[in-house]
């Protein structure tokens, strides 16, 4: 019985529910007076249930598919701007005991290379990373209590913020890794994490089953009821996702966003940040054999419904994307993107062997940071390395409440083009650095805070005489 109120998965994620969601989704698919209705609360702000959001999904009509995403195109601009977070994953380690049909980690691939990465080697990882200009990295292991306990985890994020180079610091370590208890969130909460993330794959109970037929990645409820466990911890922001094309797409909708309901539901608070990646080609793994994969087209409609209906939730999309799939979704809703990014164990400080290959899929953009930096900058986004949220306390629900109330920006702005400033006195290219400048001074009339404007005026200045981390 469906129950956002619940803590037992099967009832917070219930499939009547779903079922009876998505044939309500499709009766009502062309019922423009109900899709109106939807779409004047969703003007709101103030997002849309699981079922109105189907709606929207089910809807073909061309006419309204270009209401909804425009309608997504200005909610994000309400609440985000033109700001698009940078970010980049370290992988410490691809040990893992799980048999997931998707993943080129399960256990018995013989053909990848298994790594893990010594703290010595950790170290020279985090100075490319920093080298490169990133201050935000997305922690990924695969599951393996005996070869990446997590006191490895833990030790590896000590490590990592204690490293300073030249003007290089990572400020926020993200951290995704397996379902675990809430003693050891509470120990990656006292690390000083920024979000735990971790995705449900699908949302669809029997697909899941089947797709993780050994394992502790096979229990479902356990891996479904994490963020409930890591919020109990006191870990204010976590980051939800399923990974499109291994169930049908419209089920684990309407699951994310039930998901969503539930972490409102029970702790007033939904997900930071939902990602939306897809199954990728990768060793040992032929996405042709996963029939439920969507299209480009789909996938936009995806994100725009998703920012519709989550209005306060950032959306991430990696580099399993390429770079004309990513331009079209960015204005209709996504706001952290990766740069630059490596998904084998290392491969920042020195380019892994081809015969030593220990990636977890094929990266479909392989820009350099820089390159993304100025194709951002072209589009008329503002490349933002901003991790002041987190630093000054702004997480859980006194992030939200600053969405919801679209006051965010009143931070996000200066803080963008402060960071964005750092990166171009420090690492970037003469041409980035002409366009990062122009950017910077159109937008600084655009702050509408006359004392923050004035403080942002001052806080550049002192960036480009040798000074560094400023935040609102």
């Amino acid at each position: 019985m469906y129950n956002p109120k619940s803590k037992i998965a099967t009832e917070f994620i219930d499939d009547t529910e779903i079922q009876e969601t998505l044939a309500y989704a499709a009766e009502n698919k062309a019922n423009f007076p109900l899709i109106d209705q939807i779409l004047e609360k969703a003007a709101t702000l103030k997002g849309l249930n699981h079922r109105e959001a189907a709606v929207l999904l089910e809807c073909e009509d061309p006419g309204y598919l270009e209401k909804i995403y425009a309608l997504a195109r200005e909610i994000k601009e309400k609440n985000y701007g033109n700001r698009i977070v940078m970010f980049a994953p370290l992988y410490l380690s691809n040990y893992c005991v799980n048999e997931c049909r998707y993943c080129p980690y399960h256990h018995h691939n013989k053909h990848i290379a298994r790594k893990q990465l010594s703290q010595e080697e950790i170290v020279r990882e985090v100075v490319a990373l920093q080298d490169m200009g990133h201050k935000r990295l997305a922690l990924e292991t695969g599951e393996d209590p005996v070869n990446c306990p997590i006191d490895y985890v833990l030790e590896s994020i000590k490590t990592i913020y204690g490293i300073k180079h030249k003007n290089g610091a990572i400020r926020r370590v993200n951290v995704n890794i397996a379902a675990t208890t809430v003693e050891n969130y509470r120990k990656l909460k006292e690390a000083g994490i920024g979000t735990y993330i971790l995705f449900q794959e699908t949302y669809n109970k029997k697909s899941y089953e089947y797709l993780h037929p050994a394992g502790p990645k096979s229990n479902y409820n356990y891996h479904t009821e994490a963020m409930d466990r890591a919020m109990e911890a006191g870990i204010d922001d976590v980051g939800c996702g399923v990974l499109f094309g291994l169930n049908l797409y419209k089920y684990d909708f309407v699951g994310i966003l039930m998901h969503a309901e539930h972490l409102e539901a029970v702790f007033g608070v939904g997900p930071h940040t939902i990602s939306v990646p897809r199954v990728r080609t990768a060793d040992d793994i032929d996405p042709d054999e996963f029939n439920n994969a969507i299209s480009d087209e789909t996938f936009q409609k995806i994100v725009a419904v998703l920012r519709v209906a989550v209005p306060y939730t950032g959306m991430i999309i990696s580099t399993r994307e390429s770079k004309r799939t990513r331009e079209k979704v960015l204005d209709l809703g996504i706001s952290q993107i990766s740069g630059g990014s490596r998904t084998s164990v290392g491969g920042y400080a020195e380019e892994e062997p081809e015969e030593e290959n220990s990636a977890q899929f094929d990266i479909s953009d392989n820009r350099t940071l820089d390159q993304v930096v100025n194709w951002l900058m072209d589009l008329g986004h503002i490349p933002s390395f901003c991790t002041a949220c987190y630093r000054e306390g702004r997480t859980g629900d006194r992030f939200m409440s600053l969405v919801k109330s679209q006051q965010i920006g009143n931070c996000c702005q200066p803080n963008a083009l402060m960071t964005l400033k750092e990166y171009l006195m420090d690492y970037a290219s003469p041409d980035t650095r002409a366009k990062g400048e122009r950017m910077i001074q159109e937008t600084i009339p655009k702050i509408p805070n006359e004392k923050v404007r004035r403080l942002t005026v001052e806080h550049l200045a002192d960036i480009a005489n040798g000074k560094r981390d400023f935040r609102f």
